[in-house]
């Protein structure tokens, strides 16, 4: 059951208001290949959701928006399997862990918070001032991580992923990108798929709280159906890299916000 909606909207159904910010988060994550879990997170703590239902909540939407967001950066071409099993081998077991072990890293959250803002900041800043460059970096193929890095990079992000109850990919794909490690839409399909691995482990971390989900969750998991095959479509074939890169600094800005701030 979700606790009383704020005074400022007294004749509100939280439900019905927490419907609609799921829709608006899964739209905007998914144009970037995201699934939204901070997003929902976010919508939750502010509708006032029990915390024992918002990381199994948002983890269920986050495998479906993410199985959406995958499907159609696939058949655009912009997956990258060998970008993205190293990731992906070592995030899963730490997602899992993180998702068993219970909240005790709030002291750093405002920390994680101010690094995924800053990061925001030069995403934005860079697809302003070079956006002819961040065009061209599309038709250039990009160096590969080294094995270890990846490895070292996926292994962390797996662990916080599991922690926050979230995909992991407002982590992935700045670091893509800022490494020059894949192209921007190359690293919302890579993301995608990240988030999905993470986001099904964390789920089995998070089992024994599925009894308590809401009876709102089919009419959720429909709006972002909709939602995110819009948005996935749209971010894979018609957003230009300048354009996609001011998307995912929107992306990380909510990240850092409700990292901050809850």
């Amino acid at each position: 059951m979700l606790n009383s909606i704020t005074t400022s909207l007294p004749t509100m159904d939280p439900n019905l208001l927490l419907t609609g910010l799921i829709l608006v988060a899964a739209f905007l994550y998914s144009s970037v290949g995201h699934a939204g879990a901070s997003g929902y997170l976010a919508a939750m703590a502010f509708v006032g959701m029990s915390g024992v239902m918002m990381k199994p909540t948002a983890l269920i939407l986050n495998i479906v928006v993410a199985s959406i967001a995958l499907a159609q950066f696939y058949r655009a071409g912009q997956f990258s399997w060998g970008l993205f099993w190293p990731f992906a081998l070592a995030s899963m077991p730490c997602a899992y862990l993180g998702g068993m072990l219970p909240g005790a890293w709030s002291g750093y959250r405002p920390l994680v918070g101010i690094i995924l803002a800053v990061s925001a900041a030069k995403l934005l800043w860079d697809s302003i001032k070079t956006p002819v460059l961040a065009a061209e970096s599309e038709k250039v193929e990009p160096r590969r991580p080294p094995l270890w890095a990846a490895l070292l990079w996926g292994a962390a992000i797996g662990l916080v992923s599991g922690l926050t109850g979230t995909g992991g990919g407002i982590f992935l794909s700045p670091l893509l990108l800022f490494m020059a490690w894949g192209t921007t839409r190359q690293s919302g399909g890579v993301a995608a798929a990240f988030i999905l691995c993470n986001s099904m482990t964390g789920l089995l971390g998070n089992a024994p709280n599925l009894h308590s989900l809401s009876p709102w969750m089919p009419i959720w998991i429909g709006a972002v159906v909709v939602a995110g095959t819009v948005g996935a479509y749209l971010g894979s074939r018609r957003t230009t890299p300048p354009i996609f890169m001011r998307l995912l600094s929107v992306v990380l800005l909510i990240a850092a916000g409700k990292l901050i701030l809850t």
